[in-house]
């Protein structure tokens, strides 16, 4: 292999041989772009200066002129989709003569093994010796003016904007941020629509010996011409458009002419802006995914249970019932990671018109009250325990490659009995709620349909007695008989297989236990509002009081299917996870969770885990989605201002869905995820970003609560109603803006949270 060639020989295909920098540089060059000519020291070189080695570098360096240049390092790990590295290994700028060219070269290689470089790459589980590192060596520019250009808005993701930052002499001093850039603003066609001014408290320039100095200008250089800043947008725009995603430029500018010195996509890229306004029925769906989606999902999830579990059950059941396209394409990937969630938007089909008579025809059929009774669930459960207890470590390969359709298969069937049951559910809602407003009663409908008793409830109480017996002697029997019960309940959602459950993460469920062993409930639980109904003037007939009591007790048969359901079907859930795992760790991975990175069809594509073809190649691929995974660690899928409305003139902190009556003032206690349960005291205001039935302990300790995501129907709203504490859904914000200690007001009735007086 060629250890020393000209920038005109590599392409991006070359990453291996010309390392990030080199290969992308080359792309550029074999464009006709105005990239500076230089050189590579390949991967080849093997990082020993010999004297064959010494000869061609020197030849290069003559071809050039012998003139000052910039020695960049160029790992074949870096500037991809995903994984900058960004200042992890050196740049030497303006080096003059062979002797520090050769001296500037031995300290890029060294530089791949400084503490920082290392740590990165451990952070994104890239070992060492999967790296090596190339130097790319071109001629220096004397730029007047140098920056940074990224070809869409690294801030609010728009794809149609650029933006450049520029300041006098070399763009170090952009690239490292010890100056404050100028600040342009372009749209596609290089026309400024915004611009601040920067303060250039440092110039860098070479020196004729070579090197760089650094000096502070006190007079402010004039603004980039317009022919800059329209040349800047062509190159950007072309750039972005070749290698087919936003990208990252650095630029300088000299002699009335724009050179690119470096390129690399975009990272930490929000997704673009939706570009309209949802609707409402749009914003209500979007919520309800959002408070599913608490963490991004990965692509095993993509390919199993988003698909087929409770997500797939509820786009068919909507299907059924006359609606399409209800959860379709909601969720977009790049780079083979979800990027970005698009709320949907449902449409009526002809199936629609006939929906009052299925329904009245269903509800008359299925009763709520008796679906555990239908041969269907009966034979779920059977097949559910039957995969249950197969010992997935001893399973050969041909077997275990099934198991994950295997749980799959379980799933599908259950759909149906959610199509033939709910109508019974909506139908008892409605009369139940007509009935209320003819008695001039329907504020008392939130209230008096919780109590009815549901598989959630049966866990909290399970979780009360563990309580209760935490230092008896035979706790740890009694608390895996609990995780034998309830153990398939999720920690984070019920949509997604990655997230552990309550049995693969039984600390978890331990730390609810300690929670509530180690102080009293903020409140109890009063009397059944069924009872507190029946008591009301307006029902003094026994005929009301009769038919009242019937209606609400089938209102609540239909919301514990609708609970109970959901309990049920997420049973294949950890057959399904464990299987994954299991896979992961027959194909040798360093830590068997990495096998989430990969698809379904990927892992069914394995004929023998322990060959290395498969091993390589799934392990490449894992690399490098997650590194892209991590990029996008701190972006959003979805602007929740896109859904969630803003606070409300006056001196509200964050507003949202009023969801649970009442007035209540306490301290803010943010608390993220289930690992956080323990720091919620007694009597704080619970600020989270979403909320599942795993949260429900902490509903008896918080003086209210405040959600990022959801709406008056979700988990957490109908808890806190059952609970009798404020709510506020859908804030979008709060868990941003609120502090914990902060002393705030909750107001259910508005739906508001302002500051303590």
């Amino acid at each position: 292999m060629t250890r020393v060639a000209p920038l005109r020989d590599f392409g991006r295909a070359d990453l291996d041989r010309a390392g990030g920098k080199g290969a992308n540089l080359g792309e550029l060059v074999r464009l006709g772009l105005p990239v500076p000519d230089g050189f590579v020291v390949t991967t080849a070189a093997g990082a020993e200066m010999s004297g064959g080695l010494r000869r061609e570098i020197a030849a290069a360096y003559a071809a050039l002129g012998g003139g000052p240049v910039a020695v960049r390092s160029s790992a074949t790990a870096e500037d991809l989709p995903g994984a900058a590295f960004a200042g992890q290994q050196d740049t030497f700028l303006n080096v003059i003569g062979e002797d520090p060219l050769l001296d500037a070269v031995r300290r890029c290689w060294a530089s791949l093994f400084t503490e920082r470089a290392v740590a990165y790459r451990a952070r994104l589980g890239i070992p060492d010796a999967d790296v090596r590192i190339a130097v790319v060596v071109q001629s220096m520019v004397e730029a007047e003016s140098a920056g940074v250009m990224f070809t869409a808005d690294p801030v609010t993701g728009e794809r149609a904007t650029l933006v450049v930052d520029a300041s006098s002499g070399l763009g170090e001093a952009v690239v490292s941020g010890r100056v404050t850039p100028d600040h342009y603003v372009l749209d596609r066609a290089g026309r400024l629509t915004a611009f601040r001014a920067g303060r250039r408290e440092v110039v860098i320039r070479g020196t004729a010996g070579g090197g760089t100095t650094e000096t502070r200008e006190e007079d402010r250089a004039e603004r980039l011409p317009e022919t800059a800043l329209r040349e800047l947008a062509e190159l950007g725009v072309r750039v972005a458009g070749h290698f087919g995603r936003p990208m990252d430029l650095e630029w300088a500018y000299a002699e009335g002419r724009v050179s690119l010195l470096q390129a690399r996509p975009m990272t930490a890229l929000p997704p673009p802006p939706l570009g309209r306004r949802l609707n409402p029925v749009e914003r209500r769906i979007a919520g309800i995914l959002l408070e599913y989606l608490p963490v991004r999902p990965y692509p095993i999830d993509m390919t199993t249970w988003l698909p087929h579990g409770p997500a797939g059950l509820m786009a068919r059941v909507a299907a059924d019932f006359g609606i399409r396209g209800a959860f379709d394409g909601f969720l977009r990937e790049e780079d083979g990671v979800v990027y970005r969630m698009v709320p949907p938007t449902p449409r009526p089909s002809p199936r629609l018109l006939g929906l009052p008579f299925r329904v009245l025809r269903k509800a008359r059929r299925f009763d709520p009250a008796t679906w555990t009774r239908d041969p269907r669930f009966v034979a779920f459960l059977e097949r559910e325990r039957e995969l249950a207890a197969i010992d997935l470590a001893a399973l050969p390969w041909p077997e275990l490659r099934a198991m994950p359709r295997r749980a799959l298969d379980l799933v599908g069937p259950v759909a149906d009995l959610r199509i033939d049951y709910l109508p019974g559910t909506g139908l008892a809602l409605a009369r139940l709620l007509v009935t209320l407003k003819m008695y001039r009663l329907g504020k008392h409908f939130g209230t008096v349909i919780t109590g009815g008793g549901s598989r959630t409830e049966d866990a909290n109480r399970g979780l009360e007695e563990l309580a209760a017996h935490l230092h008896d002697s035979d706790f740890d029997l009694k608390f895996q008989a609990f995780l034998a019960e309830y153990g398939h309940r999720e920690t984070a959602s019920p949509i997604l297989v990655t997230p552990p459950t309550w049995s693969d993460a039984p600390g978890t469920v331990l730390d609810m236990v300690k929670l509530l062993a180690s102080s009293p409930a903020a409140r109890e639980h009063g009397p059944d509002p069924l009872e507190r109904l029946l008591s009301h003037p307006r029902l003094r007939s026994p005929r009301r009081r009769r038919r009242v009591e019937r209606l609400v007790r089938a209102a609540r048969a239909g919301l514990a299917f609708r609970e109970d359901s959901h309990f049920s079907f997420t049973m294949p859930q950890p057959i399904l996870r464990r299987s994954l795992v299991e896979m992961g760790r027959r194909l040798g991975l360093a830590d068997p969770e990495d096998v989430f990175h990969l698809r379904l069809e990927e892992l069914e594509s394995v004929e023998d885990p322990a060959a290395g073809p498969y091993r390589e190649r799934l392990r490449a691929t894992i690399l490098a989605r997650a590194a892209k995974r991590d990029e996008l660690r701190g972006v959003r899928l979805i602007d929740p201002r896109a859904i969630f409305p803003a606070p409300k003139a006056g001196a509200a902190l964050v507003a949202g869905a009023p969801a649970g009556g009442g007035t209540v003032t306490g301290p803010v206690k943010v608390i993220r995820e289930p690992g956080e349960f323990g720091r919620l005291a007694a009597g704080d205001v619970l600020v989270c970003p979403y909320t599942n039935p795993s949260w429900t302990p902490l509903f008896q300790r918080a003086a209210a609560v405040v959600v990022d995501t959801g709406g008056t129907g979700s988990h957490a709203a109908i808890v806190a109603r059952e609970y009798g504490i404020p709510a506020v859904m859908g804030t979008g914000e709060g868990t941003s803006v609120l502090t914990d200690g902060l002393m705030v007001v909750v107001d259910g009735d508005t739906g508001t949270v302002g500051k303590a007086p």
